[in-house]
């Protein structure tokens, strides 16, 4: 079964990390762009064939979306699982994990990813139940950052958040609008070299159980009307004020 994958940059990054998952390639008839021109000539120069369609098949096959004109059938992407965590966190041992609860967006997935991408993030963790799903949409969003951070599905939040406390030695900070403590003023790295940031959804915040589970909560000081931030927007207010702490 194959996926869709469209827009310039996600295809671009998937010639560029994972090109053997590339089944065949449809542009749209007439369009000249010299960025996508020269990604076409390099696609044809791995031996694909480029298939022309109009737009209409374009538009359907992306819901819409902002395809720039190409769209790629590739071959699924691998699906990271619980029992992939031993193996990421051997590869960092000073790892910063982004947790999402409740992100069910796809739109909000995919920039969260990006995000993460541009703060250095070693991998993301949702819940099955409670998250939109990775594909075309997401992935698209991303700008091909779902090509390099690793996002890993699990059964149990909770769960797996305790695993990483008691075998990891990870600190685990949830964001909560409630707390007492603002991210300006909490050391992130006091009590551990590996952290985990949990975002919650828009509006609703974390689960009382993935707050329970949390180390610490933090807040984002707020100094005008609004009550809180798109969940994309606040995770990267909270990412780089930890690459700040961590590069200190």
């Amino acid at each position: 079964m194959s996926e869709t994958v469209y827009g310039i940059h996600a295809i671009e990054a998937l010639l560029t990390r994972a090109p053997e998952r590339i089944i065949e390639v449809y542009i749209t008839k007439g369009r000249d762009d010299k960025r996508l021109n020269g990604l076409v000539h390099e696609l044809e120069q791995l031996g694909l064939t480029i298939k022309i369609a109009n737009r209409q098949w374009l538009d359907e096959k992306s819901n819409n979306g902002v395809h720039q004109g190409i769209l790629a059938m590739v071959k699924p992407s691998r699906r990271y699982q619980e029992n992939d965590i031993p193996l990421l966190m051997d590869k960092q041992p000073n790892a910063v994990i982004l947790i999402l609860d409740g992100v069910t967006d796809p739109h909000n997935l995919g920039a969260c990813i990006r995000t993460a991408d541009a703060a250095g993030v070693d991998f993301i963790i949702v819940p099955k139940d409670r998250s939109a799903p990775l594909n075309s949409t997401a992935q698209k969003v991303a700008c091909g950052a779902a090509e390099s951070v690793p996002v890993v599905r699990v059964t149990n939040l909770a769960r797996t958040m305790r695993m990483l406390q008691d075998e990891y030695q990870v600190w685990v900070v949830g964001t909560a609008g409630e707390a007492q403590s603002t991210l300006y003023q909490t050391d992130f790295f006091k009590n551990a070299t590996s952290l985990a940031l949990v975002m919650g959804a828009e509006g609703e915040g974390m689960r009382r159980l993935t707050k329970e589970h949390c180390d610490e909560l933090v807040s984002i000081p707020m100094a005008g009307i609004v009550s809180s931030l798109n969940v994309s927007v606040a995770t990267g207010v909270c990412l780089f004020e930890i690459v700040r702490q961590k590069n200190r």
